[in-house]
Order: structure tokens, then sequence, then C-alpha cells
């Protein structure tokens, strides 16, 4: 190998990469773009009520996340897809604009910042050391958890559940979406079971049909649904009314600088261990961890995250993040960058021919979502749920996410029990049987705390 080939895959992994299935991973990226497709029509539905222009984040959308895999595939060589996060988003719009009256230009502006913060923590393996700082059995937890909180997700776009005011959520009424979403997992698992590649595709691509046709009936009853045909096939909006808006003169005046940092911090909490959680949990899934049980490429995935971030702010969206419905893909086969890049090209063709994937209806990615769950869940079997100090805050971990609706809220909860019940035995226990407990995590268990108190 010449010294410029060493020095290339040196910097881009992927490019040394021996002995790739591209039909898998084209595959794997495939399934993962179709589960993420959701957000090239939810992002511009929330963003734009922030007062920025619809037709422009969709092609912001596409694009940004394009630059996000194609970092993830090139930097990191793992198979994560990214985009515009969801939950993300809504804060952007209704905790910063709508709540703080502030202009979106510096909600892109406080979004920005938190890319260039995540940026520094990962050049100085800050992020890093806390991938690596989980203990193996709340690795475990953190998928099982991950498993669960998709199968929710995927049980809401469905329509199979809903909520209620009196017992939080109930079964909703068994309408076409939730026939459709229970079609599509028997489809997925009896595929899967045969051992059919690309089960999963299958079935959304199965599902999508089935809507279509009901769409093209009776179109008036399919549009109650959520459901469309769609609208055309090539479509490309400007990115010009949202991009490179980025606006520093908020920080000039003392009075607003205590809002801006709260606003930061909130992004800085909810991206870093959101993308800690799905790192660490899909890659437990796909048997991805080194011998030492911590994530390949920790530092360039993160770094990739982080990029992704900064330029997704400056192209005109909110936080750019790693996501969780990647495990679709890895679920298929998917274990190089090249399924991250594929997702990436999908996503610049989703830019010119939108209509058709933003069509795609939430009741066939819904499928594949509650499947992947049962998927994930798997990975309880392999925590120690005898030892009570190891057990306890896995099953918080486990129990957290779906019930918080968020992966970094279920992570909090559960590296602050495993702290606490750890620190209380080793007080009272004797010494030979006591349990090391890592500075980082104790470091971590102070900064939730913080977390809580404070935002």
């Amino acid at each position: 190998m010449s010294e410029k080939q060493s020095t290339l895959t040196k910097l881009f992994p992927l490019l040394g990469q021996p002995r790739v299935n591209l039909r898998t991973e084209m595959l794997a990226g495939l399934t993962t773009f179709l589960t993420m497709a959701y957000i090239i029509a939810v992002n511009p539905s929330i963003l734009s009520e922030a007062g920025m222009d619809a037709g422009a984040i969709v092609s912001a959308t596409c694009l940004s996340a394009a630059i996000g895999c194609f970092l993830m595939g090139f930097l990191a060589n793992l198979p994560f897809g990214l985009a515009s996060g969801m939950g993300l988003n809504a804060f952007f719009t209704y905790s910063v604009v709508l709540a703080y009256d502030i202009p979106w230009q510096i909600a892109l502006t406080a979004v920005f910042c938190e890319g260039v913060v995540f940026i520094l923590l990962t050049a100085c393996k800050v992020r890093e050391a806390v991938v690596n700082s989980i203990p193996t059995n709340m690795k475990y937890a953190v998928t099982g958890g991950i498993g669960l909180f998709i199968a929710f997700i995927g049980l809401i776009n469905g329509g199979l559940v809903t909520a209620d005011p009196s017992t939080m959520v109930v079964l909703n009424d068994f309408a076409l979406p939730a026939v459709i979403t229970c079609i599509g997992v028997i489809i997925i698992a009896a595929l899967d079971k045969r051992g059919t590649r690309g089960a999963i595709l299958i079935g959304i691509a199965l599902c999508s049909a089935i809507a279509w046709i009901y769409a093209l009936i009776n179109p008036a009853a399919a549009a109650d649904m959520g459901i469309y045909l769609p609208e055309g096939l090539v479509k490309y909006e400007s990115i010009a009314p949202i991009a490179g808006k980025i606006d520093f003169g908020y920080l000039l005046h003392p009075e607003q600088l205590s809002n801006f940092i709260v606003i930061l911090l909130t992004f800085l909490f909810v991206d870093f261990f959101d993308t800690v959680g799905t790192l660490v949990g899909v890659c437990s899934k796909a048997n991805m961890l080194d011998e030492d049980g911590n994530v390949p490429n920790a530092s360039r995935a993160l770094m990739a995250d982080a990029i992704a971030t900064t330029t997704g702010a400056a192209l005109g969206v909110s936080t750019v993040t790693t996501y969780v419905e990647s495990s679709t893909g890895v679920s298929v086969g998917g274990r190089t960058g090249y399924t991250a890049v594929t997702v990436g090209v999908l996503f610049l063709v989703a830019m010119f021919f939108s209509p058709v994937f933003v069509a795609i209806p939430s009741c066939a990615t819904a499928a594949a979502l509650i499947y992947v769950g049962y998927l994930m869940l798997s990975a309880v079997k392999s925590i120690d749920f005898g030892n009570i100090t190891e057990g306890l805050p896995a099953f918080v971990t486990i129990l957290a996410m779906p019930l918080t609706y968020s992966i970094g809220d279920g992570l909090t909860l559960g590296v602050l029990s495993y702290v606490f019940v750890n620190l209380l035995y080793n007080a009272v226990a004797p010494a030979d049987k006591r349990h090391k407990v890592s500075a980082v995590m104790i470091g971590l268990a102070v900064v939730f705390i913080l977390k809580l108190i404070f935002i």
C-alpha cells in the first residue's frame, strides 16, 4: 500500500474496508432510510411553526442528513444514519422559539454553538470516555430500552395506541392504519423466520402498497387517516430562505445571555446522551462492541455527529443526530460505513423526489419499528439480573426509556440508580465484596443531578 493510500485509509477507514458485501450494506441502508424518511415530512411541519420556510426545510433536512451520513460512513465506518432529531426539533420550535419568543435564527445559533462545543468535547475524548465508561450490563440494558422505546414509537405511529388522560395510554380504535401495521409485523416476522433477506424492507413496501391502494379507492377517507398518494414525482426547493442565518447578535445583550445558555445546555444534554445511548444500544445489538465492550471508532462516530450538527445549523435545520432507526438496517446485516453512505445517497435522491418518500405512510414504517424493537429487546437475556447492583439499574434504564419517551432521560435515571445503589452498597459491604464505580460514572451522576435541578 502506498503512503498516499495509507493516509487516506487512516483518515477515511471506509476506504480500507476489506471484503464488504455491498448488496447487503446497500439493502441495510435502504431499510434504514425508509424508517427515517418520515423526518422529510415531519421536520418541515414542526420547524415551519417557528416561522421558517417549509419548502426550504425539506431540502435542508435532506442535505444535512446526507452530509451527516457521509461523515459517519467515511470517518467512522459505522452503519448509522443521521438526520434532524425528533424531539430536538420540537424543543427547537415550541420550547425555544415560541416559549422564549425569540427569532428562529437565534435558535439556530444555539444549535450551531452546541455543535462547536461537541466538536471540542469529542476532540478532548470526553464523549468517548462517557461511552466507554458505561458498564456492560448497562449497555445491554440500553439496547433493550431502545428496543421498547422504538417499539412504542411504532405503536403510536401505527395508530395502535393513543394518549388518555386517565391511564396515560390506551388501545386505540382499530382503524386501517392499525390493521396495516399489524399486517406488516406479521409479514416481516414470517419472512424473517423463513430466512428471507430484506424481510423488513419487503414489509414496508407491501404495507405502503396496501395503504396507497386504499388511497386510490377512497382518497377522502385515506386522507383522514394520514394516508396519501404521492403528489407528483420530482420537486426541489431552494434552501436560501433559511441557510446561513446564524446570528450572534443575541449574545451581545447581557439580559438575554442567561436564556441562551439554558437553551444551549438543554440542546447539549439531550443530544449528548441520546447519541451515546443510540451508539451503545445499536452496536451492542449488532455484536459490534470490541472485546472490552466498547463502541468501535466511538470518537470518530461522535465527531461525525458533532460536525453534522454544526453543518445542519448552518444549512438551517435543528440538531442533526444519530438515529435509533439505524437499528433497522443493522438488523438486516448493515455493519460498515457503506450502509451510512447508502442512507446519505438516498437522502440526496429524496431531496429531488421527496413527494414519493414523504408519501410512505407511518403505519408502514411502524411495523418495522415494532419488529426491530422485539429484536433489540432480546439483549436483556445477557443482563445479570441476579446481581441487584447491576440488574436494578439495568431494569430502571429499560423501563425509563419508553416511559419518559427519551433515550437520554432513560440513560440519566439508569446511571443515577447505578451510581447510588453501588456507592451505598460499597459503604455497607465488606471490603472484598465492594464493586468499583468508575470516576466517569460518578462524574456523570453529578452532572445529571445538576441537570435535573437546573434544567
